[in-house]
């Protein structure tokens, strides 16, 4: 691997990154209290092509590779992990099954739409299943030319915002993997409902809604892969949406470091500033240190994946290392700025609630643990 990124990867690094500073940063602690974003910055974002990031070029797409994908994602997540993620789960979950398991059709119905910046989410967990994806409970009934979709979705990012739904159900009166299907689901289809916005720890300018399906029905046309892929094309959107996830972590950790430097450098303790007390040194180096590992493994994910070779384990590896290693960040900036920590006049505090879902969604730290087990496992088999 060479570290060294090209030409076209710094320039949308620093493209985003004074977006993110000029456009962003300044309504960021708003967007937290008030509890969303505002649709004028939702515009400017679709004008700078960022909902279209990691799309084909054919369809309109900008064709971002994933480290440059990466490189973008911890920009944003530096200023304001709520527009981060929303971003993120358009661009990898919400759109990758249409783009790896759709028909002709699909692709050229949806994708340039999607690209356009009209949003799209992702429909997997349910009240009953969570870590446990082979636990869903929403069903599709085939009916001739139609599947009748029925259940509930949970914690849907983009859920109030989006235009359309990847949504994965099951056969009726069937278990586990197999009979599970995933279709393409416009937000317009009668029965499908849009519920509760959730009130969230973190992540507030992002919608965290719940869907529910009440004898939605959706043509068969819409159908991803074939019958009995839903499980399959699941799984493959998580491998790639980790790798986005663990920018994100990255992003919010380095955010973390930077205010650690700032304040312990004017922050006067003991006859002189904080930066210069071994103890607040030594946590700087940790955070440091662990945040650049964290880093290696990120790349390492984005770059198997853009030279098509395997990397379900590096991703969970990624999402595991940068999650863990930016909630020890979050969680150190707090401690370094002592009370102000605990006071939401300074950015860490929102960090601190931000970080914490990184080792939540996309795959509990528990089930990455889980998942780098079992392929390690097959390699000594």
């Amino acid at each position: 691997m060479n570290f060294d990124l090209n030409e076209n990867q710094t320039m949308f690094r620093d493209m985003v990154r004074d977006f993110a500073r000029k456009e962003i940063a300044p309504i960021a602690q708003q967007m937290d209290e008030e509890g969303g974003m505002p649709d004028e910055l939702i515009a400017k974002m679709r004008d700078s092509g960022f909902f279209g990031l990691a799309f084909p070029e054919q369809y309109g797409g900008l064709g971002a590779d994933t480290i440059t994908y990466g490189l973008v994602v911890e920009e944003l997540a530096k200023v304001s992990a709520g527009v981060c993620v929303m971003l993120t789960v358009h661009n990898s979950v919400g759109s990758y099954p249409v783009a790896m398991f759709g028909s002709d059709e699909i692709k050229q119905e949806y994708l340039p739409r999607m690209a356009a910046g009209e949003i799209a989410a992702f429909c997997v967990t349910e009240p009953g299943a969570g870590s446990d994806a082979a636990s869903l409970a929403t069903t599709a009934r085939r009916d001739g030319d139609e599947y009748i979709l029925n259940g509930s979705k949970i914690f849907v990012t983009n859920g109030a915002r989006a235009a359309f739904y990847v949504v994965v159900a099951r056969t009726p009166g069937t278990t586990g993997h197999k009979d599970t299907h995933a279709f393409i689901v416009p937000r317009d289809t009668p029965g499908l409902v849009v519920g509760k916005k959730e009130d969230k720890m973190g992540l507030r300018a992002s919608d965290t809604a719940v869907i529910d399906f009440e004898d939605a029905r959706v043509p068969a046309s819409r159908l991803l892969g074939k019958e009995g892929d839903g499980f399959r094309i699941a799984m493959a959107a998580l491998d790639g949406g980790r790798i986005g996830i663990a920018f994100q972590s990255l992003g919010i950790g380095m955010a973390c470091l930077d205010e650690a430097v700032k304040y312990a450098a004017v922050r006067e303790q003991f006859g002189g500033p904080l930066l210069k007390q071994p103890v607040i040194g030594n946590m700087i180096a940790d955070m440091g240190t662990e945040l650049e590992a964290a880093r290696l493994l990120a790349l390492q994910a984005a770059w198997l994946k853009d030279q098509g070779r395997p990397y379900g384990k590096q991703a969970a590896m990624a999402k595991l290392a940068c999650s863990e290693a930016a909630w020890r960040a979050a969680d150190t900036a707090v401690q370094i700025h002592g009370g102000y920590g605990f006071c939401k006049e300074y950015p860490v505090e929102r960090y601190y609630r931000d970080v914490r879902v990184t080792r939540i969604y996309e795959g509990t730290s528990e089930i990455q643990r889980l998942v780098i087990a079992r392929h390690i496992g097959r390699e000594y088999s």
